[in-house]
Order: C-alpha cells, then sequence, then structure tokens
C-alpha cells in the first residue's frame, strides 16, 4: 500500500496550462477519483502521475521515493485504458502472461501469477480463448488482471467503463471495489460519470480547469459543496443566489444566516461561519431535499422556509418522478420517490434552513 503526493505538480502543453499547481495526497490502498467536466485535466494529471508525461514544474512521489523524473517502468505504475489494449492475437492467459513475460519472472511464476490474477477477475477457464471471444465485460477483467499480475505500485484508470452499456458498467463497478480491496492496490480512477464515482470511491477530487477545487469523501462533497460548480457538478443542485441580510450564531461553531433571494428572505444553516465581509452568497439545495404541499395546506414546522410555486412540468422515471416547479422567476427542480403524478397546479415549496447549503460565493 503505497501512497502517492503530489506536490504543487503543473503541466503547460502548448499555450495551454491542463494541469495548476496541483497538491495531493492519496493514501496507501485508497480508491481515490479525479473527477471533472471534459477538458479539466484528469486524464493529464493521471499521465503524469504514470510517467507518459513529463510535469512542467513540481514534485511527485510514491511514498518516500521522488518519482518525478523516472520513466513509466521504474516507477512500476500500471495504466488500464479505455479501449483495454489487448492483444488480439494472444490468448487470455498470455495477455496476462505478457508484462510477466517482460520483466523475465521464471515461467513457473509466470503460470502462478496468471492463474491469481484470473481467480481475482473471476475468470478461471478463460485462459485459453481470445479476447474476440470475450464480453466488453470480460475483455475488461483481463485487462485489470493483468494490471495486477505485475504487483504494481499502483494501478490507473482511465474511464475503464465507458465502453461498456449501463448494465454491465454498474456490475463492473463492484467488481472493480473488489479488486481493490483484495489486492491493497492503491488505485486512481478518472471519470466524469458522477454516479461511478459517488458508488465505489474512498475520496474524490473534483478538477475544473486544471486546478484541484474540493477533496473529500463522497458523502461529505455531496452534502457539504465548497462552491457552485461543485454543488452542480455532483449530482443535480438548485442554485439561487441572495445577498446576506443577518447572521446569527446557531451553536457548535456554525451560523443561521437570513438571505434576500428571487424567492423572498430564506433562512439557512451554514457548516461553519461564512468569512467577515461576505454579502453576496448562493445557496444550494438537491431536488430530492425540495419539499411541497398544496397551497393551502400549511406545516406544523414554523422553521421551514415556505415558497409559493407553480408546477410546470412533471417526468416520470419509473421509480421516482422529477418536476419543475417555477417560483420568483426561476426554475427549481425536485424529485419524488416514489413518484408523485398527482400534484397540483399551486404549491408551497417547503426548504429546510439545514439543507440549504450556504456557499460563500455567488454564481
Amino acid at each position: 500500500m503505497i501512497p502517492i503526493r503530489l506536490e504543487r505538480v503543473s503541466k503547460r502543453l502548448g499555450d495551454t496550462l491542463a494541469v495548476d499547481a496541483v497538491d495531493l495526497t492519496i493514501q496507501g490502498g485508497e480508491l481515490f477519483f479525479l473527477l471533472g467536466p471534459s477538458g479539466c485535466g484528469k486524464t493529464t494529471l493521471l499521465n503524469l502521475i504514470a510517467g507518459l508525461l513529463e510535469p512542467s514544474s513540481g514534485r511527485l512521489w510514491f511514498g518516500e521515493r521522488d518519482v518525478t523524473e523516472l520513466a513509466t517502468n521504474q516507477r512500476n505504475a500500471v495504466m488500464c485504458f479505455q479501449s483495454y489494449a489487448l492483444w488480439p492475437h494472444l490468448s487470455v492467459a498470455d495477455n496476462i502472461r505478457f508484462g510477466l513475460d517482460v520483466r523475465q519472472l521464471p515461467r513457473r511464476e509466470q503460470d502462478r501469477r496468471v492463474e491469481e490474477a484470473l481467480a481475482l477477475v473471476h475468470m478461471q477457464g478463460f485462459g485459453d480463448r481470445k479476447p474476440a471471444e470475450l464480453s466488453g465485460g470480460q475483455q475488461q477483467r483481463v485487462a485489470i488482471a493483468r494490471a495486477t499480475a505485475v504487483r504494481p505500485a499502483c494501478l490507473l484508470l482511465d474511464e475503464p467503463l465507458s465502453n461498456l452499456d449501463t448494465r454491465l458498467r454498474q456490475e463492473m463497478r463492484g467488481e472493480i471495489r473488489s479488486i481493490c480491496r483484495a489486492t491493497g492496490l492503491t488505485t486512481l480512477y478518472v471519470t466524469h460519470d458522477q454516479k461511478e464515482a459517488l458508488s465505489i470511491a474512498d475520496r474524490i477530487a473534483i478538477m475544473k480547469a486544471g486546478k484541484v477545487v474540493q477533496v473529500g469523501t463522497p458523502a461529505a462533497l455531496y452534502s457539504h459543496p465548497a462552491t457552485a460548480f461543485v454543488a452542480h457538478f455532483l449530482g443535480q443542485a438548485n442554485l439561487i443566489e441572495g445577498r446576506v441580510l443577518e447572521r446569527s450564531s446557531a451553536g457548535a461553531g456554525a451560523e443561521r444566516v437570513r438571505v434576500e433571494t428571487a424567492l423572498g428572505q430564506l433562512s439557512a444553516l451554514t457548516n461553519g461561519r461564512l468569512p467577515s465581509g461576505v454579502e453576496r452568497v448562493t445557496l444550494a439545495i438537491r431536488p430530492e431535499q425540495v419539499k411541497v404541499a398544496p397551497a393551502d395546506v400549511c406545516s406544523a414546522d414554523q422553521s421551514l422556509n415556505r415558497v409559493p410555486a407553480k408546477l410546470i412540468e412533471t417526468w416520470f422515471l419509473g421509480d421516482s418522478s422529477e418536476h419543475e416547479l417555477e417560483c420568483g422567476g426561476l426554475r427549481l427542480r425536485m424529485l419524488s420517490v416514489p413518484p408523485r403524478l398527482d400534484l397540483p397546479a399551486d404549491v408551497t415549496l417547503h426548504l429546510g434552513p439545514a439543507e440549504l447549503v450556504v456557499l460563500g460565493e455567488a454564481g
């Protein structure tokens, strides 16, 4: 279990600063995700860690070893690509054996590791098949088996499930997490799929324009995004801009703030104290946290923010329904589980102060 540390790592590609002064520590044995939109620098950062690119500045460490100027084979970092990169003319066993043969391991040791790798990905008995005889999910398992067979310092996965259909993607998520747990490998996983990251990551780094903007566990990032970008990118979020009118202590280091918005004055609880002088903020609330009642029904909970709204559209999603609501000139989304298909045209939104995340920025 080897930790990976990046110190002010940057990479310039032509006139573009693809990775911008990234400081990051991945714990040994951690399944760590780099998540962000296309072009944010996540694959470039993965290639820097792999040794496929040289940093323009900064240092990279595998444990106590400075690997900044070492080639990929000297780092023993193994990459699994989107395309699987299997040799079509070789059998499954020989594809897995390839890296072991390059390392000139004795044949008996190679055979042992090939069998162990096949067992790890639940493909015993497939060793004599060719890649063309396998499904996409099975080919991905072989690529991972080949990577783990060489006992790498870290496993690097670049959009490994992008070529699979939805059912296989969901199946392989669990497989990858199980493999990482069984091997104890430090694993970096690049994706733009939020559900993929939320479902199996130990921690996630959200990237934007070459920078890491927030790092945390899936639950922490989802519940307490630091910026409007993180709130909107990691799952859906309703964003409401406003001006702080009043601040008061809510105990345990938190604050209660009253914010003037297009929906009227809203009360929200912060997760900590806002920096002094902050006047403009963005309030974020997840669609599943928006509750509604008929316009003529009042809640007994006096702490709730109540906002009149009109139902614009409803979408039936099977196990849930999504609703678009208009209030104060804004369009908000609400998610109902189980689905609700009988909402009246006029409703009252109930927004809990603790569920309104206060972001110290507008927009």
